[in-house]
């Protein structure tokens, strides 16, 4: 049996979970998914099937060890232990990369480079009186060193060169799209499948052609790394040539070139340099005769001659080239352009979501991901013949008119007004900003409907999803009555009402993104400030329920030392390190929501050195805490999810099944006199008290409960937790 080896694909940011779809597809046994790569599992073969077939991928890494290297001396030691005379040979070539995150001793990549470079050569001065030299372009061996946690790890880059140097594109315009990035928009636009269905491509602003080849590359299923001439490891002592062989032709027999028809993948550009460009590397591709490219205004795209297919485009967007001014009209050509393909999916590709506007559609889908250093987003659209924004806008209104006139959206006026009249004095007697005015007090109306208050009003209204017993036509008539009546009574203008739909979560999904990204608003909580995002998630990042707890924790943390875990947006570490906590840890799997919480802590001028942040899931944290026998704590807060799936989590998590062990960990770490406060949102939950007879457990669920949410007493429960004397 072939030896079994770990691997790390790196990739550009947002596009790890395509990349883990693709190496799963191709067979190979994907472990863990990181914000900027895949690790997966297996023999050498596999590692040369995914330097051979990935699309996304950016470097395909063999990783050979991971150590400790909290300073240079034991970063040196790590590196000169490798045998990397099975690798190179002494009078071979090398070249050193360095990524991840650093420790302190590292001043600069280079700096870490060096020190690697320095341990290889002086393990070959010692063993054979000879060394290799270092050649940064094509050197026989590259060996990556990945920062981590105060770890290294040290591998061979199979790759070489990065991955999405494919080789075709020699003739390259300003500002051009790297072919993995490229590639990933296709797959998220779900090309494959539209190409599989018979569906045509259109690239209407194509450039240099790399969207219409790397659709074509997918639509005949070619392998991206045949187009390559050199890869990192064919200099390797360890290669197999004879496998690499094998591999390749493979690949070359299961091209499906007849999926080409000539005509069915087109692009277009005004600038007829551009089209000279794409001709030229679609011929390097071998791809001349199949992919048609013309010089063509975006006005005159034609009207499709086929029932399906995509459109996808990346338009300038003023950041590396033209003028925003002088681009919303061609934003706004270009959505004219795009309703000429009815029943065709259409996505297009900015870094700037106000000339994303500009286009004049409504995105049903929006992915982020990085083109470079830029945050762009990826709009996806369904498009509808002479469906234009104001026609829906129109058709909307319509459809609320006559809701509003019906009886039941008097009703529900008379509710909501009834409930706000009520919360709204006891919010400004409590100086409550941000509160809930209703909670499904009408079933048939099921919304949970908060306010949030600061310098402007907005409304988040969450529809809690109808059941199945309930016709869809139905629901949709209360949901309308409902939504045609809610700016006049909350005062609230309609564009700062959000509505979004809450089901039955699988598990984690109340954590993720929502179809839109949306923007950060300003809010008041007591003295703190906090910010909220009422778009790109189905949560705002500011639990209301747990208002009263925030509190006590504040109140809690004089002089302490606070752990925040499951921290979530670090609304909690805000109230502790301002209720004077001597140093805070909070800790959290997503790095978004760290990056969150870090500026909610500088948003109240609290954030400093004694106020660390970690990445991790916290089950596995606090098991290696209590191996390294860190510092313990005063105060403790753990809130975690309900149930959580997550791919960066070692194994599922259940806080019904899992609590007696988490709270027996987070409580080891706890100083003798001090405090856990422990809460969920499980409102079938039972602690176990039994099984932890070490522990003095409180529970403190009826003190926590808001009077905004007095209607569900079940919303959360919260125990006060200690050690035993």
């Amino acid at each position: 049996m072939a030896e079994r080896r770990e691997f790390f694909a790196a990739c550009p940011r947002h596009v790890p979970e395509l990349l883990a779809g693709e190496l799963r597809a191709l067979g190979l046994d994907v472990t863990r998914t990181h914000p900027a790569g895949v690790s997966f599992e297996g023999s050498l073969e596999h590692g040369l099937k995914a330097c051979l077939h990935s699309r996304t991928a950016s470097r395909i890494v063999l990783s050979l060890v991971t150590g400790a290297a909290e300073d240079p001396e034991q970063f040196y030691a790590l590196v000169h232990a490798l045998p990397w005379e099975e690798h190179v040979d002494a009078d071979g070539s090398i070249a050193v990369d360095v990524v991840g995150d650093a420790p302190g001793w590292v001043r600069h990549t280079t700096f870490a480079a060096q020190k690697a470079k320095d341990a290889i050569v002086d393990r070959f001065r010692a063993r054979d009186g000879a060394r290799p030299s270092v050649d940064l372009e094509r050197p026989d061996l590259r060996v990556s060193v990945r920062f981590g946690r105060g770890a290294a790890t040290l591998g061979i880059d199979l790759a070489g060169a990065p991955l999405h140097q494919r080789g075709y594109r020699q003739s390259a315009l300003e500002a051009p799209l790297k072919e993995n990035l490229a590639a990933a928009l296709l797959l998220r636009c779900g090309w494959p499948e539209i190409a599989a269905a018979g569906g045509a491509f259109v690239d209407p602003m194509c450039g240099s052609g790399t969207l219409v080849i790397e659709a074509a590359l997918i639509a005949a299923r070619i392998a991206p790394g045949l187009l390559r001439r050199r890869f990192g490891f064919e200099r390797w002592l360890q290669h197999d040539p004879a496998t690499w062989t094998r591999l390749r032709d493979e690949a070359l027999a299961a091209r499906a070139m007849d999926a080409l028809v000539p005509g069915r993948l087109r692009g277009s550009d005004r600038d007829q340099l551009a089209i000279r460009a794409a001709i030229a590397n679609a011929s390097r591709a071998g791809l001349a005769d199949a992919l048609v490219f013309e010089r063509r205004e975006v006005a005159q795209l034609p009207a499709a001659g086929e029932p399906t297919g995509l459109v996808l485009v990346n338009p300038p967007y003023g950041a590396r080239i033209g003028d925003e001014r002088e681009l919303e009209p061609v934003y706004a050509e270009l959505g004219r352009a795009l309703l000429r393909h009815p029943g065709w999916e259409s996505g297009v590709f900015t870094g700037n979501p106000r000339l994303g506007r500009a286009l004049g559609l409504r995105a049903y889908r929006t992915h982020v991901f990085f083109n470079g250093p830029i945050e762009s987003r990826l709009l996806r659209f369904k498009l509808e013949a002479g469906a234009s924004a104001a026609d829906r806008e129109s058709r909307r209104a319509t459809r609320l008119a006559a809701a509003r006139a019906r009886p039941g959206a008097a009703m529900f006026a008379n509710r909501l007004q009834k409930n706000l009249k009520r919360l709204s004095a006891w919010a400004q007697r409590e100086d409550v900003s941000c509160y809930r005015v209703y909670d499904a007090d009408m079933p048939e109306y099921a919304f949970a409907i908060d306010l949030y208050g600061n310098c402007e009003r907005h409304a988040c209204v969450q529809e809690y999803a109808a059941p199945a017993t309930v016709a869809e036509d139905a629901a949709r008539a209360r949901r309308d009555e409902a939504v045609s009546v809610l700016a006049e009574v909350l005062a609230v203008p309609t564009e700062r009402l959000h509505l979004k739909t809450r089901r039955r979560q699988r598990a984690g999904a109340q954590y993720e993104r929502s179809e839109t990204e949306g923007v950060f608003h300003e809010v008041r909580e007591g003295q703190y400030r906090f910010l909220v995002n009422f778009d790109a998630y189905l949560d705002t990042g500011l639990f209301l329920d747990h208002r009263l707890t925030r509190r006590r924790i504040g109140e809690l943390a004089v002089g302490r030392r606070f752990l925040n875990l499951f921290a979530y947006t670090g609304a909690a570490t805000v109230h502790a390190v301002g209720g004077r906590a001597v140093a805070s840890t909070t800790v959290d799997m997503s790095r978004t929501y760290l990056d969150w919480a870090k500026r909610n802590l500088a948003l109240n001028e609290l954030a400093g050195p004694a106020h660390g942040f970690v990445q991790a899931d916290c089950l596995d944290w606090l098991r290696e805490d209590l191996q390294e026998r860190r510092r313990p704590y005063g105060l403790i807060f753990l809130d975690p999810p309900t149930h959580s799936r997550s791919k960066r989590m070692s194994r599922d998590f259940d806080v019904q099944r899992d609590h007696v062990e988490l709270l027996r960990l987070a409580a080891r770490l706890l100083e003798p006199d001090g405090t856990l406060v422990f809460s969920n949102n499980f409102q079938r939950f039972r602690l176990d008290a039994g099984a932890l007879p070490e522990l003095e457990i409180r529970d403190i669920t009826p003190d926590t409960i808001p009077a905004d949410f007095a209607r569900n007493p079940r919303i959360h429960h919260c125990f006060l937790i200690s050690r035993r004397r």
